[in-house]
């Protein structure tokens, strides 16, 4: 038999100070640092060039290793580093006025002001624009927050919509159709009319993509203006008797159907 060289066994240890790179859970150790509130990424990356981290008991080399936070023993000089953050998932009921950013250089009210008693940094799931109401995820998960705005996922996006005039069947069964928008087609919305009058109509809309705006411009494309506008479902959750400006932990029940439709159960 070939006798192994030490290049190779050195290689075989590192490798198996890795973890399972293949797992979805998987990050690149400077990023789990820096989210750890060791150090930044790129000093991070000096650490591990110069041989002061070790995963799983032994020393990485390589900058671009990864590992999994809370499975895989991740230490610097020796010492572990703090531990996995709690994950937090919140149901908000957004109210008008604010924006869905952590951020505003126009000093705008942020959907996390209304956050209280969370240490955990969290942010919005995808977004409701500034003029609408109604649910709207936050958590400090950032894997499930990819999955959840993925469109190949195609999560349901359930939304009560009141319209100016009374709108037309023809209108209706174009929104059902998709329509075309700026940014190319929409998809099909499952439309159900609940009320109309002269003065306005409320329609209950479901779509499965979460573009910019998109309820709003596919009403606008057939030639109606919304005036008010709520997202009250999104997958299997419901906004329920939510109030507005209020949130609340999902239930472990909650967590888990959404896990099944995004492949995390």
């Amino acid at each position: 038999m070939r006798e192994t060289s030490r290049k190779e066994k050195k290689r075989s240890s590192e490798d198996k100070g890795r973890g399972d790179s293949s797992r979805s859970d998987t990050l690149r150790i400077n990023r789990i640092l820096s989210m750890a509130g060791v150090t930044s990424r790129r000093k991070a990356d000096e650490m591990i060039l110069a041989g002061r981290v070790a995963v799983n008991g032994l020393i990485v080399t390589e900058p671009g290793t990864k590992a999994s936070w809370g499975r895989d023993s991740i230490t610097v000089d020796g010492l572990a580093i703090p531990g996995l953050p709690e994950k937090i998932y919140l149901m908000l009921n957004k109210p008008f006025g604010y924006i869905c950013s952590l951020s505003d250089p126009e000093g705008r009210a942020l959907v996390t002001d209304l956050i209280t008693g969370i240490k955990e940094r969290i942010y919005p799931v995808g977004r409701l624009d500034f003029n609408s109401l109604g649910l709207l995820l936050l958590t400090n998960d950032g894997e499930w927050t990819r999955r959840l705005t993925h469109p190949s996922f195609g999560i349901r996006r359930t939304y009560k919509a009141t319209v100016a005039g009374m709108i037309s069947q023809e209108a209706m069964d174009l929104l059902e159709k998709g329509v075309i928008l700026e940014d190319g087609p929409s998809g099909p919305a499952k439309v159900t009319l609940i009320t109309k009058n002269e003065r306005h109509s409320i329609l209950r809309l479901t779509i499965s993509q979460g573009r910019n705006r998109q309820i709003r411009r596919m009403i606008e494309a057939v030639g109606y203006d919304v005036i008010h506008l709520v997202r009250i479902g999104f997958g299997p959750l419901v906004l329920g008797d939510l109030k507005i400006g209020q949130f609340r932990h999902l239930t472990e029940e909650e967590v888990s159907a959404i896990n099944q439709i995004v492949g995390l159960a």
